[in-house]
């Protein structure tokens, strides 16, 4: 593997000297002014720099140290400088952190500690690199709204696709904030219903005295109120898709009519004794588990089964592995575009933090905690502070280079076998490596592949009927392929 690059801008030629020396496993990029720096920047783009801010014109000031991290900044925003100051400048050093830089060192240096912030700089890097990468990757969702690298979700996603060209009833169970809204709009617009209408309502939203006339509309005088005729939600989906989101609190006597409705398609408004016929398909959502209210007798057994024809589970956003990061630089960027800000990214701390916080909130208190901070961030890095997320020390990843490849190897396999469906063959091409290879590496990171409940070719990938699993024969016979 090539050497990092390290860019070390610096002035004193013993010191530079030095720096040579004690970074062997680096190639060191040297650089004694701000021109020849940015220079550097612009052709080799390091994932590291040592920065002096005592540069000339002005050795013993700071500008012209400052002016040299804005336009390296700006330049490749990704580059982790560390700052070196002499003693008694620690507030320069601090000011340059809240300016950009990644971390600061005081002279004279020690370089194991040195040392030490290069790896974790490098470290985070590269896991940013990654994020990236995977934020790029094309197709990563069949869904345009959902934002997601996570093998369950999309799964989801995938289901979701399939379901859309039916016609059959769809249950969507999640907790809030997940996205239910997000796929229910998918199912009619991946469909054939696309073009036409697709009218939400939620149920827990309305008093149930106005709910019934939202849904199923009314006749002039059917009650006090009623001035004119009002077409309902139901009609007004004619052709298209119904989205009924928090089913769980319809009142029980609507359920009773909801019912009859969906058993014929036949819709009567408030007050009147004409019956409309209706072609609507029905998605409905909810966060409450309804099998224990069909249970409590709070939810009618009947309406249920006839609502739950296919059942999709939304996994909620702290399953989802490295989606919060994800999605956070997602908004980041769409929120920079919206208020006009130009905020680079996150601290370490920051990611450390989206990472570990178990949002009960899901996608919306990660969306609303970004807007929060893209508005209120005084820095050009997104600190813990701005989402008003506490930091951890516990919560610290492992900066152990060998941990954080294996990490991000079994990262990049499970996305592999999510795109591919968890066929072996597409998802050996896409990482570049042969099925026995891929097949040894999911072995070493205790990964399964759950292909019979996917339902690819069993005689392609050699499962044993009705087993779900690899067979380990068919793969070893497999040797004709080579990484």
């Amino acid at each position: 593997m090539a050497k990092p690059k390290l860019l070390i801008v610096e002035d004193d030629e013993g010191l530079c000297s030095q720096y040579r020396w004690a970074f062997p496993a680096c190639d060191v990029l040297l650089a004694h002014s701000r021109p020849q720096a940015v220079a550097l920047v612009k052709k080799e783009r390091p994932p590291i720099a040592i920065m002096d801010l005592g540069l000339p014109p002005d050795p013993d000031g700071v500008s012209e140290g400052f002016a040299t991290l804005d336009e390296v900044q700006n330049i490749a925003p990704e580059t982790k400088v560390i700052i070196v100051t002499g003693n008694g400048e620690r507030k320069n050093a601090l000011k340059a952190v809240a300016a950009g830089a990644y971390d600061f060192c005081e002279k004279p240096v020690e370089i194991e500690v040195l040392r030490t912030i290069i790896e974790r700089g490098l470290n985070l890097h590269r896991l940013e690199a990654e994020n990236r990468r995977l934020a790029a990757m094309p197709a990563r969702s069949p869904i345009d709204r959902i934002v997601t690298a996570n093998a369950g979700m999309l799964k989801v996603c995938r289901d979701v696709e399939r379901l859309a060209t039916t016609n059959v009833p769809v249950l969507l169970l999640g907790e809030s904030g997940t996205g239910k809204e997000a796929l229910a709009q998918a199912l009619h617009e991946l469909g054939p219903r696309a073009k036409q209408p697709f009218v939400a309502i939620n149920c827990g939203a309305i008093p149930e005295n106005l709910l019934e006339s939202e849904l199923f509309g009314h006749e002039r005088g059917a009650f006090t109120g009623a001035v004119k005729q009002t077409i309902g939600k139901i009609e007004s989906a004619n052709k298209g898709t119904l989205f009924l989101d928090e089913i769980g609190d319809l009142p029980h006597q609507l359920q009773v009519k909801l019912l009859r409705f969906l058993q014929d398609q036949i819709v009567e408004r408030i007050g009147g004794r004409q019956k409309i016929q209706v072609d609507v398909r029905i998605v409905s959502a909810t966060n409450q588990l309804l099998e224990e209210r069909v249970k409590e007798g709070v939810f009618r057994s009947d309406l249920f089964y006839r609502m739950n024809a296919v059942t999709v589970r939304i996994p909620p956003l702290r399953e989802r592995g490295g989606d919060a990061v994800l999605l956070a630089s997602f908004f980041l960027n769409r929120f920079n575009q919206e208020f006009g800000r130009n905020i680079r990214g996150f601290t370490e701390a920051a990611s450390v933090a989206l990472s570990a916080h178990d949002w009960p909130g899901n996608v919306r208190e990660l969306e609303n905690r970004l807007k929060r901070a893209v508005v209120m961030a005084d820095r050009r890095l997104i600190d813990a502070a701005d989402l008003e997320l506490a930091p951890s020390e516990e919560a610290l990843p492992d900066l152990d280079l060998r941990a954080a490849r294996l990490r991000a190897e079994r990262e990049v396999i499970q996305a592999a076998l999510a795109r591919s469906n968890n066929t072996l063959s597409v998802a050996a091409r896409l990482l570049g490596i042969s099925r026995p290879t891929l097949y040894s590496l999911m072995q070493a990171h205790a990964i399964e592949a759950d292909i019979g409940k996917i339902g690819d070719a069993p005689e392609e990938l050699g499962v044993a009927a009705g087993s779900g699993r690899v067979s380990r024969a068919a793969v070893a016979d497999d040797t004709v392929d080579s990484d």
